[in-house]
């Protein structure tokens, strides 16, 4: 790759927001943990230091060797970046009066600033952080206020170094996109050459490389991810690729017989396995989400290997991991971000599996999964498909799983994502599904009184799953919705929508 961006990491929940904003403007980026940085820093053209939830003033502060970077690459510090290279260059840092977090407003803007071009008073900024800069480094020029923050931006003198106190990653930083872009195009002097087209030329190349004449077993799923990774696979290595879909019995209604169905004229490869059978003995009587999710990743495992020994010389499982995967499940490259969930799609192979791994997406975030789709001319109805998570309705079932209550939940989930493809909202929502939750609830139907499960509706509306907000659904919509459940759908006798946002909530529910 050309025209490399390194982000080191802090541990900030928002690093990986980081890199997804470098690359909308069409510039590659990784993140490395700050404790574990390349050894080879002449690949990267810039720098940018993440936030952290550490303060600077901590005796266990991250603190980077940043001797072979400072003055010598264009560096931007955000946050706790740019708390790190005041400190620790003659300034002084402390504790903010109160924390600063939230929307704020620049009072004062440094007139031809290269840095802050087309950035004028009033621009809203995003704020989050408890420690603040009292005083700039010697050699530093104060570029930005806010009416709280006196030094919201900076620049030191006789270097390409930069410190922010504010977000520009998040959507809440109105310029932010334009602030980043000021740094890496107009100072660093980036080429913006990162586009689908170089990725699929890249990663096609690689993938001939590194594979060979060997052969590749691949998970489809129907979703964005698996399909967009089998057909760059496809791409490189042709009848090498044997596709496999696994029912795993946590399906939605009749969704392995459409998806193999969907995958006839795509020239790929694709094998059926309905393994259901095998997945729900396995759950029988477990009820915590993160011994579920382990137990449905080594069934899926065994189950590859199993047909793993029917094709002659494979020598890889390739997955559709992408980014937000990897992010929530080892932090950021990993560094040291709190772990929200496992997937069962990460992490390695046993022993007894002599298959290696390769993930042809791993280093792409969802929106930018489904533009690769778009250059390789995929059908807009399986890119347009919302994200559906590898453990399947296994996560979407609170407490134990049964076949009945798979069947329960199925029918519901089918009712609420027919009934949004009918009212035309399923393409406005990023992603939907139905939770059957271990709740009974008095009910009456007729002159009879019921005592019956309760299911939550859940949409939201994101760009990468790592923020979401939910949708504000018509009522009349909801109505229709909650009554067909009711009426069609033996077992339930009570409906509820989910109105919470992530963060602090999850998409999913376990």
């Amino acid at each position: 790759m050309h025209n490399n961006v390194l982000i080191l990491d802090f541990g900030s929940q928002y690093t990986q927001l980081i890199a997804r904003r470098v690359r909308e403007l069409n510039i590659y980026s990784e993140i490395k943990p700050y404790n574990n940085p390349p050894k080879d820093l002449s690949i990267y053209q810039a720098v940018i230091l993440s936030g952290s939830p550490f303060s600077v003033r901590a005796e266990d502060a991250p603190q980077p060797d940043l001797s072979q970077i400072k003055g010598k690459k264009p560096l931007l510090g955000i946050c706790y970046g740019a708390q790190y290279l005041s400190h620790f260059n003659g300034g002084n840092v402390a504790p903010s009066a109160t924390r600063e977090y939230g929307r704020a407003n620049l009072s004062y803007v440094k007139e031809e600033e290269q840095f802050l071009s087309g950035i004028s008073e009033g621009s809203q900024v995003w704020m989050s952080h408890s420690d603040t800069i009292k005083e700039l480094p010697e050699n530093a020029v104060r570029l930005a206020s806010t009416h709280d923050v006196e030094n919201a931006a900076y620049r030191i003198e006789g270097e390409d170094t930069y410190g922010i106190q504010f977000h520009p990653e998040v959507y809440h930083t109105k310029d932010g996109k334009k602030l980043l872009e000021n740094f890496l195009v107009n100072i660093a002097g980036l080429k913006q050459d990162w586009t689908p087209d170089a990725f699929v030329e890249t990663t096609v190349a690689e993938l001939k490389e590194k594979i060979g004449d060997e052969r590749v077993i691949l998970g489809l799923s129907g979703g964005v991810d698996s399909s967009v990774a089998a057909m760059l696979l496809h791409k490189a290595i042709g009848k090498h690729l044997h596709c496999i879909f696994v029912n795993n019995g946590l399906l939605r209604k009749n969704e392995f017989e459409s998806v193999l169905d969907q995958y006839k004229h795509m020239g790929l490869n694709v094998k059926g396995v309905d393994a259901s059978a095998r997945f729900l003995e396995a759950l029988k009587g477990e009820s915590d989400p993160e011994t579920k999710r382990k137990i449905i990743g080594r069934v899926f495992i065994e189950v590859f290997d199993d047909e793993a020994h029917k094709v002659e010389n494979a020598k890889w499982l390739a997955q559709g991991t992408i980014y937000p995967d990897r992010i929530e499940s080892v932090s950021a490259s990993g560094g040291p971000s709190a772990t929200i969930k496992s997937h069962h799609n990460v992490g390695g192979l046993p022993d007894y599996m002599k298959l290696k791994i390769v993930e042809p997406l791993h280093l792409l975030f969802k929106d930018e999964v489904r533009r690769v789709g778009r250059n390789l001319e995929m059908d807009p109805a399986i890119l347009g498909r919302h994200p559906f998570p590898g453990p399947g309705l296994g996560i979407r079932i609170l407490g134990d799983i049964t076949a009945e209550k798979v069947s329960i939940l199925q029918e519901v989930d089918a009712i609420f994502i027919d009934g949004l493809k009918k009212w035309g909202l399923y393409d406005k929502v990023w992603q939907a599904g139905a939770m059957l939750l271990p709740v009974n609830s008095v009910g009456v139907m007729g002159d009879e009184r019921t005592y019956e499960k309760c299911v939550a509706l859940r949409a939201v509306e994101s760009t990468d799953g790592m923020t979401a907000d939910w949708v504000n659904l018509p009522y009349e919509f909801l109505q229709k919705t909650s009554n067909d459940i009711i009426n069609k759908v033996k077992g339930v006798n009570r409906v509820v929508y989910d109105i919470s946002s992530k963060p602090p909530a999850t998409i999913e529910w376990e």
